[in-house]
Parts: structure tokens; sequence; C-alpha cells
């Protein structure tokens, strides 16, 4: 069975602010789905080859990952088919914000569906139809209609929260690990070339609510910065926790533990709960240093080298003149 091709993810645009759509979306699917065999439930799915265009795909937004997402929306309690999609929890879920929804099961299919299957739902309450096209099948059980275990919980977990963006910029960048049946997401050495700069592990259950957890793969100064915030964090003052609610946590490698190349981690533990993990990498490209002359949508307006208070994005308009220390002492 083939399943998660190249991963090189063209796309990461604006998950942010569908974090809080997340936990509702699996809670939905989790507690319906009964009355439908294995057999109408394929024949309904409408299954469709397709070359999977990662350039096509954006990020996911914070609010997807958030408290009104996948732990309500029915997901959580049985497969990912259609007939869970047409439960009362998930249509609910869905109709409070069809735009976020859309979106938040956009990944959630991405991450959990192999490449030339999809999902083609209707909406009961409008009649408009939605088509969410795999890519990496993560969670094959949890794909053909079975119910979701924990690893496959804390994999999509994970493929999710590498998918946010605090921008809502298009940002190529690598994806590794495991998925849910243990099997290495396919890398390739060139990807491994072009992806050189190592970036964040993530972690988490969003399905139980246990939260979602990212730690620093690699160590920055205080002048870089990345369109991916809720990925590396940067050093500057007010840096953590800026992808609410992905939350920061200790560096990869004092809490994870690294496959046998040290490629990327097969699970990290927090709180004393150990999870699988998703680890990711970024092109030298998308690393901004404050300084260049140039001001990135990491950075912002001030007078020092750091992204929070950077020189190239000039003074911010209210701020207060900048007095020479010696000046200030004679007007002492």
């Amino acid at each position: 069975m083939a399943r998660h091709p190249s991963h090189m993810h063209r796309w990461q645009h604006d998950l942010s602010s569908y974090a809080g759509a997340l936990p509702g979306v699996l809670l939905a699917l989790l507690v319906s789905g009964c009355g439908v065999s294995p057999q109408e439930e394929l024949a309904a799915l409408e299954l469709e080859s397709a070359s999977f265009t990662l350039d096509g795909l954006n990020g996911l937004s914070r609010n997807g990952l958030g408290t009104n997402g996948l732990g309500t929306n029915g997901l959580s309690t049985s497969g990912l088919s259609i007939a869970t999609m047409n439960s009362p929890s998930f249509v609910d879920w869905f109709n409070q914000d069809p735009v976020l929804a859309d979106k938040v099961m956009k990944y959630v299919v991405t991450c959990a569906v192999e490449a030339g299957s999809s999902r083609v739902w209707t909406n009961p309450s409008t009649n408009i139809q939605y088509t969410w096209n795999g890519s990496l099948g993560l969670t094959p059980g949890w794909a053909s209609g079975a119910l979701p275990t924990e690893v496959e919980q804390q994999v999509i977990t994970a493929c999710l929260a590498a998918h946010t963006n605090k921008y809502g910029q298009n940002v190529p960048f690598s994806l590794q690990g495991l998925d849910a049946t243990g099997t290495p997401i396919p890398v390739d050495a060139q990807e491994f070339l072009t992806f050189s700069e190592k970036e964040a592990c993530f972690f988490g259950n969003l399905f139980q609510g246990e939260g979602v957890y990212a730690g620093n793969d690699a160590v920055w100064s205080s002048p870089r910065s990345s369109v991916r915030a809720c990925g590396l964090e940067s050093s500057a003052s007010n840096a953590q926790n800026q992808c609410a609610p992905i939350q920061h946590v200790s560096p990869c490698a004092q809490i994870c533990v690294p496959d046998a190349q040290g490629n990327y981690f097969l699970s990290c533990t927090y709180n004393g709960k150990n999870y699988r993990a998703i680890t990711t990498r970024i092109r030298p490209v998308d690393v901004y240093v404050c300084g260049d002359g140039v001001c990135q949508i990491s950075e912002s307006c001030g007078t020092r080298f750091r992204p929070d208070n950077c020189m190239d994005c000039g003074p911010c308009p209210d701020a207060a003149p900048t007095w020479p220390r010696r000046f200030r002492m004679m007007r002492m």
C-alpha cells in the first residue's frame, strides 16, 4: 500500500487561525460513524486518484488547533469516514464556521489519508460539496474507518501542529518522523540538502485535550527569525508561546528520543507522558536576519538587532526618542 509520497511541503499559510477548531472536529468523528457497513462507507467516499500538488496547499492557522475543534467534532471517537461526517456533531461543528472547518479538514485529511485518495463531503445544511485530498497517509487505520488509536491521535496532532503558521505565508518545509504504524516517512538525500536548517519537534494530543507542544531543534542567535514562528522559537524576549495554543517547551534534544541516524525524533516526553513526534526542517533562505537591511514579516519596527525590535523596519512611529547616555546625564 503506497503511502506518504514526497513530503517536502510547499505550504504553510495560515493554520494559526484554525487552532481552535481541531479538538471539536475529532470528537464529532469519534462519537458517531455507526450503522454503515465498511463497503457502503467506501462507496460513499468517492475515492479519486490525484497527484498531490504540494504547492497548492496553504498553512493551518492557530485557531484550528484550539479547544473548539478536534475534541468536539466527532472525529476523535470514530473513523475518518463520510458516515461520521454526516453525524449531527460533525455537522454542527462544521457549520459554526464553515471556512475555518474547511481549512481544518483539509489538513486533517492531508495528514491522515494516503495520496491519491480523498474525502468528498456534502454539507447537508447548505448542499455545498467539499473535497479534501490525502497526502501523507500517517494514520491508515483511522483513515480506513476504524477508531483512532492513541498513537494515531498523537501523530495527527503533531502533523497539524507542524503545519501551523503564525504569519499566513506559504513556506516550504520538510516533515520527518514515523507514521502511526512505525514506518518512517520517506526522505531522500536531496531533501536533507534543500532543507538543511533544523527547526523543531512537535507533539501532543488534541483529541484528548492534553495540549500541543513544540521544542527547538536548533539554537538561533537573537537577530534570526522565521515566518514559521510556531516552529523554531526565536531568542527574542517576546518570542515564547507566540503561537498559542502551541506551547514551546524544552529543546527537542532534552526531552525527545532521536532515530538511529539522528535525523529526526521518534518520541518526546512531557509531564511524564510519552508522545509520538514529528520533526521539521526548513530552507536557509527562509531564515531571516535582522540587520540585513530588509524588513521581513517576522520583524517589527525598532532600533536594535532583534526581530521584535529591528532597525531594518525603521523606528516605531510612536516611539520616544532615544537620547544618548551622555545627553541624558546632562539633562538630570
